[in-house]
């Protein structure tokens, strides 16, 4: 594991607490101090990829430059790793993405921790966090097209098994955007893998708004 691969999972170890923390923490702080010039949180794995993948195809590495890309394993966690990240802990630049729908738990704890106060949408972009209209896979979709999308999806060699999710009863009367959508989310890791496909594929004159505003900041 590389130096910034270990200095993401000390912040996890960290925000999770429990006997291990302190430890992480020391870790962390080590680690931060080698390089670390800014911390991007996310909410899965698959906005990582996304978010280092689109950097890649401007010529950037992440990592090399110091930006943290460090997956919060779901929204609800955002609290806990602003208080390892933020004023109280390592005290590093912060920046962001996040769905709409979890916007509300970013607002709330960004506010809590004292790096704003009664945020609005403007305020949260201004601070640097990022949202995603619906989610990132709608925005990818969006970007690209429903046909793009498809064709991606063949190429990966899952052009039969997306027809199969299509004929689930479930599925059948559903726009083709939210069966690609869905697709993407019923195998574990399949997110992540599509994010990096749908991101080489893209037209960067397209590229979403919150993930073109996010590497702008960072």
């Amino acid at each position: 594991m590389d130096e910034l691969g270990r200095f993401r999972r000390a912040l996890t170890v960290w925000a999770a607490g429990g006997t291990r923390a302190r430890e992480a923490a020391t870790t962390a702080r080590e680690l931060a101090g080698g390089g670390v010039r800014t911390v991007v949180l996310v909410e899965g794995s698959s906005d990582q990829a996304a978010l280092e993948a689109l950097a890649l195809r401007h010529g950037r590495d992440l990592g090399a430059e110091g930006v943290a890309v460090v997956p919060l394993g779901g929204a609800t966690n955002i609290g806990r790793f602003l208080d390892v990240c933020g004023p109280a802990g390592l005290g590093l630049p912060l920046a962001g993405l996040c769905d709409i729908g979890e916007e509300r738990h970013f607002r709330r704890h960004l506010e809590r921790v004292g790096l704003a106060s009664g945020l609005t949408p403007a305020g949260l972009e201004t601070l640097g966090f990022q949202v995603c209209v619906a989610d990132l896979e709608d925005e990818l979709i969006r970007a690209l097209g429903a046909d793009s999308v498809r064709y991606v999806i063949e190429e990966q060699g899952e052009g039969r098994p997306f027809q199969t999710f299509q004929n689930q009863p479930a599925q059948r009367e559903r726009p083709v955007e939210h069966q690609l959508r869905r697709f993407m989310g019923t195998h574990s890791g399949r997110k992540a893998h599509y994010a990096q496909a749908l991101i080489a594929h893209l037209d960067l004159g397209r590229v979403p708004r919150p993930l073109e505003r996010l590497l702008t900041r960072v």
